[in-house]
């Protein structure tokens, strides 16, 4: 028999013990004993993986069994069932992603267990409210395993719902997984983190939003330019105005203007400058800025640093840059795409920060409950690959750019062409196209087209003229795993 685990029993304490803190400070909320007996009993589910296996077939219903099949079978059953509840356990005393990836079985019976603990998967249970999880579509039903409830509450995005404890335990070892998954990429003294049901745009907005309560004065947001248009409207829909600051050209390669950035912080004062917003994750020839050099800025002026780090976590250098930008400056959150790093549908974003307070009042800033769509992905794909599969995708991914690399400059040579010369760009690589250039204005464009008509996805083509020659660009990018 497996035996009830204090540690999984404090780790499931651990989830719900703030969240009743909390609850206990709000008005809506009468006593302290609704919320004692509240707490009780999701602890009480809680439990459903820690105490031994014979709490989901209890010995009566193993004996009834014996009764009908073999008992040498029925025990060779509930082996196997032990082995499968084993990694559970495992997953919530250690709330940690698993080395090696689970199969679909141990997968499905995981999230059948959470589900069953969500009020509207009650047998008998009567739903009088407006909201209790009710699906018409039992094919919607089964495409979301029955979790209808979402996360969050109204006041916080991570906080427990009381009739949702399946819901909860899902959004809570989520984040705790993909904190995990943070750390093993690089970034190895990061608090805290989130799962949010938004994109990357959205989901800066929701960063800037949240200091705009610390910085009431400010009205600006210091940009180094990137040619984005989320980054930019995120921004715009904040309601702060963005400073652009012009990249410079080293070489082949467009970087942060430092000095410049410096001076526009002088200029508008520091108490007019929201944050700085850098990026990571960029297309050739632009490289990702500067860093630490900026998060030092940021330090010295008092200014926040908010990082887009969108589709960096499968790069070690971009999570080297924000590791080091932390040690030596100020950085305050970093945002990354859920479907970009973990090849999950868009929708999703994680927000990650080296302050835990910080990264709890941008969850709390969350206006409402949220979509469990995305922290369901992510939780069911990280399981799936362990650590080891994760790890195994991050190293094909650095040798299938190396092989891009070498082969888009044989290639380019060839057509009397060039691959940029961009080595601080770990993701994306860009090469001349003069040549179509010089036959005729629109034969760029239609290389673009050709490409995607066969089935070429994801490269970009850019028509760029300056005083000193005529360059065309095209983006290789490898933005997914």
């Amino acid at each position: 028999m497996l035996k009830s685990s204090r540690h999984t029993k404090g780790f499931c304490s651990r989830l719900c013990e703030s969240e009743t803190r909390f609850l206990c400070q709000r008005s809506a909320v009468p006593s302290r004993r609704r919320v004692a007996s509240w707490f009780r009993r999701l602890l009480g589910v809680c439990r459903l993986f820690c105490v031994p296996a014979a709490t989901a077939m209890n010995r009566e219903s193993l004996a009834a069994g014996e009764r009908l099949v073999s008992p040498a079978y029925v025990r060779q059953g509930f082996e196997a069932r032990r082995s499968h509840e084993h990694l559970i356990r495992l997953l919530l005393e250690k709330g940690k992603c698993p080395e090696d990836g689970w199969d679909e079985s141990t997968l499905e019976l995981f999230l059948h267990e959470l589900a069953i603990m969500d009020s509207n998967n009650f047998l008998g249970n009567c739903g009088v409210g407006e909201r209790e999880g009710r699906v018409a579509s039992a094919l919607v039903a089964r495409r979301h395993y029955r979790f209808i409830h979402g996360i969050g509450r109204s006041g916080d995005i991570a906080a427990v719902q009381p009739k949702a404890a399946g819901s909860s335990l899902l959004n809570k070892i989520t984040n705790s997984l993909v904190l995990d998954i943070i750390k093993l990429a690089g970034v190895r003294t990061v608090a805290n983190c989130f799962v949010v049901p938004m994109a990357t745009g959205m989901s800066l907005t929701l960063c800037f939003l949240t200091l705009r309560h610390k910085r009431p004065k400010a009205k600006y947001i210091i940009w180094p330019r990137i040619d984005q248009k989320s980054c930019f409207k995120s921004m715009i829909t904040a309601g702060f105005e963005p400073v652009v600051i012009e990249n410079v050209l080293e070489g082949d390669e467009l970087c942060t203007d430092l000095k410049a950035v410096e001076a526009k912080v002088q200029e508008l004062g520091p108490d007019h400058v929201l944050c700085i917003h850098s990026t990571t994750s960029c297309f050739a020839p632009r490289v990702p800025d500067r860093l630490e050099e900026l998060a030092v800025i940021c330090a010295n002026y008092g200014i926040p640093h908010v990082v887009n780090n969108a589709y960096g976590v499968q790069s070690s250098k971009c999570m080297h840059l924000i590791q080091q930008g932390s040690r030596v400056g100020r950085i305050d959150a970093f945002v990354q795409s859920l479907d970009k790093n973990f090849m999950v549908p868009v929708g999703g974003a994680i927000i990650a920060g080296f302050n835990d307070s910080f990264i709890q009042e941008i969850s709390k800033m969350y206006p409402g409950r949220a979509s469990a769509s995305p922290s369901l992905d992510v939780l069911i794909t990280l399981l799936s690959l362990g650590s080891n599969g994760y790890k195994k995708l991050l190293k094909e991914r650095k040798e299938m750019f190396s092989y891009l690399s070498d082969e888009l400059k044989k290639l380019s040579e060839a057509y009397n062409e060039r691959l940029l010369h961009t080595p601080r760009n770990p993701i994306s690589l860009a090469v001349t196209l003069k040549t179509l250039d010089e036959h005729h204005d629109k034969t760029v464009t239609q290389l673009g087209s050709m490409l995607f008509t066969r089935q070429v996805s994801g490269a970009r083509l850019e028509y760029k003229l300056r005083e000193s020659r005529d360059l065309c660009f095209v983006h290789s990018c490898i933005p997914s795993i």
